[in-house]
């Protein structure tokens, strides 16, 4: 039997231990460990129930990790009062990040590739069409990126003065080799010793309160064509390929097959609070040029969205409408000229159904691309619309969906060009699996046609099979 010395001893040490052990030891082994001191008579009946009790009163250990890497700071918080917050790091509750006091770090990725075959038929005059979008040549095939690149997101936000602000950072790279000539998404270039590009597209700051709204200083997605896109069915996939024999960082999808690009554009922008479903984006861009042109323009571009959001019982609805106006001064000896346009769109669900219908209407906005064909060579701006239809159903991890687009540009009043391009359009078949919540597998059947305004036309046809993960 131990004296009553010894017994002190054993108490005292075991009182450390439970004041150090992490939550799991103190809920789990401590109370193992005090029965088998006073089995074996190290502890007294009096002082087995003592330390019981301590121990059951006693607050769990909170693990925290502080800015100098001190894991299980309990002991440390016991001996110097609570630890400042803004010295801890914690994992976020939900996402990938991590809270680094009051300051949030979160991280968004996505990765994918596809096995695409494209036929594209022959090059004869009479497939030539200026602006579009089948494709032309012989069969081709190719590993490479859909729509989408990848990309990998950074988002840092706190609160500060009563502000709700945040930096946010977004790398797109490619996994395709590119020649580098007009950007990291320029043309293809398979061959030995190249590499892939990265577009920087996002580079934005932002600040606002809940009951002000928010506003976005910096380079981010527009306003004008942004539901369409992402909306979309191809965004996750592949779509029309817009060249397949040397392919780019990203395919076509659907852009200029039913809407027009929205892009990615430095910009100044305020979004309301949302009140019920209701909410809305109006902001000042960069000035685009018209493209072949090249002016210099004295006034920002305006853009402007407004959404509405709705539940019914097992029935949902996303509604918007947009709108773009922009001037162009012009070079000398061109008339300047102002740019506008609109567009709309619904998307509805129904348990595994969802059906999508957009439309856009425009004078000189050009097709495709922003300002892109946007006037004849004469500087006199040509009409342009589009729409496209899409439906989709999902079962379990299984989902079938298709889609139609079409997009028209209009000869300038005077203009005869029987080359330019009259409709680009497509149908669009696809499967998905949800392999797993982050990756789905997705097949795709697309027809691509062109017509031009006189006699001539171009098909092409593609298959794609790959994966893309989102975290």
């Amino acid at each position: 039997m131990r004296t009553r010395k010894g017994r002190l001893h054993a108490a005292v040490a075991l009182a450390c231990l439970i004041g150090v052990a992490s939550p799991a030891m103190a809920q789990d082994a401590t109370d193992a460990l005090l029965l088998k001191l006073k089995e074996k008579g190290i502890l007294s009946e009096e002082e087995y129930q003592t330390l019981s009790a301590r121990k059951a009163a006693a607050p769990p250990a909170a693990t925290t990790v502080s800015t100098t890497g001190a894991e299980g700071a309990a002991p440390q918080q016991a001996a110097a009062g609570a630890l400042d917050d803004k010295k801890l790091v914690r994992v976020m509750d939900s996402g990938i990040g991590m809270s680094v006091g009051d300051v949030n770090i979160a991280f968004a990725g996505s990765v994918n590739g596809f096995y695409v075959h494209d036929s594209g038929g022959n090059t004869a005059a009479n497939r030539q069409v200026a602006g579009g979008l089948a494709s032309a040549g012989p069969k081709s095939s190719s590993i490479r990126n859909g729509l989408l690149p990848g990309f990998f997101k950074i988002n840092v936000t706190t609160q500060q003065a009563g502000w709700d602000v945040g930096a946010h950072f977004g790398f797109y790279p490619g996994i395709n080799s590119v020649s580098g000539v007009g950007g990291a998404n320029s043309a293809g270039t398979p061959q030995a010793l190249a590499t892939a590009g990265i577009d920087f597209r996002q580079t934005y700051l932002t600040f606002g309160k809940p009951n002000v709204g928010e506003f976005k200083i910096g380079r981010d997605i527009g306003l004008f064509a942004s539901e369409a896109i992402l909306n979309d069915i191809t965004l996750l996939s592949v779509g029309s390929t817009g060249g397949n024999a040397a392919p780019s960082n990203t395919s076509l999808g659907r852009i200029g097959l039913g809407y027009i690009y929205t892009d990615f554009q430095p910009q100044i922008t305020y979004t309301t609070p949302k009140i019920g479903g209701f909410q809305a984006s109006v902001g000042a861009f960069q000035p685009l040029v018209t493209i072949g042109n090249n002016e210099v323009n004295k006034q920002p571009g305006f853009q402007g969205k407004a959404t509405y959001d709705f539940t019914a019982d097992k029935f949902t609805g996303h509604l918007w409408v947009g709108g773009i106006t922009q001037k162009h001064d012009g070079l000398p000896g061109f008339p300047s000229y102002t740019g506008s346009g609109f567009d709309a769109g619904a998307k509805f669900g129904y348990a595994g159904f969802t059906l999508t219908g957009y439309y856009y209407g425009g004078k000189g906005i050009g097709t495709t691309g922003l300002f892109i064909l946007s006037t004849d060579a004469a500087g006199r701006k040509r009409k342009s619309n589009g729409w496209y239809g899409q439906a989709a159903y999902t079962i379990d991890k299984f989902t079938i969906a298709g889609s139609y687009g079409v997009s028209h540009l209009s000869l300038a009043k005077g203009e005869v060009n029987p080359l330019l391009l009259d409709d680009n359009s497509s149908y669009v078949g696809q499967l998905r699996y949800g392999l797993t919540p982050w990756v789905t597998l997705i097949s795709e059947y697309v027809h691509t046609r062109s017509t031009a305004h006189g006699p001539n036309k171009a098909n092409s046809d593609a298959l794609a099979t790959g994966a893309i993960l989102f975290f």
